[in-house]
């Protein structure tokens, strides 16, 4: 493994979550949001400076003492440094583990801003959009609002519906 000294905001990672995607996942909750969404579960992850700044190689130890799949939330994980996370994102590939990322923009917001080209290249799931709590739905899987998609990247490297977990 790379010794990555480069840092990211982390508010605290939690070890075998099974709320951010299917099975047991690491979710790495980062810090920073500016979306503020009305009735957010988790408004402390607002501030940019919450959590504490851990180098990449730490978060990776956890991540390999952990075993599991990978989730980047928050907050929102685009608002950290993006080169930084987009290091992140390649180590946890290079331990053959998938990515779910969850996000207050869409991906049409996204998918072509060349600052975050590289790292959608390491993302395997993206849930999208700002909850809205006039979309609330709790019976709907890994969302919290009818608004938000679970895309997937097909093999083309473009993002579609992940229809398994849209219903």
């Amino acid at each position: 493994m790379n010794n990555y000294s480069q840092t990211l905001r982390v508010i605290k990672i939690f070890p075998g979550t099974t709320v951010d995607g299917p099975g047991l996942r690491t979710s790495i909750y980062f810090a920073g949001c500016e979306h503020r969404c009305r009735y957010c579960h988790n408004p402390e992850s607002w501030d940019m400076n919450a959590g504490e700044s851990m180098s990449i190689a730490s978060i990776i130890e956890e991540i390999v003492a952990n075993k599991f799949n990978v989730t980047f939330s928050g907050g929102d994980p685009l608002y950290q440094n993006i080169e930084n996370l987009t290091l992140l994102a390649k180590e946890i590939h290079r331990l053959n583990k998938t990515i779910w990322l969850y996000t207050g923009f869409t991906i049409e917001e996204i998918k072509d801003n060349e600052k975050y080209k590289d790292l959608l290249k390491e993302i395997d799931v993206i849930v999208d959009g700002p909850f809205m709590i006039d979309k609330r739905n709790i019976d709907i899987l890994f969302r919290g609002s009818t608004n938000q998609r679970i895309l997937k990247k097909n093999k083309e490297g473009s993002w579609e519906l992940y229809e398994e977990y849209n219903k």
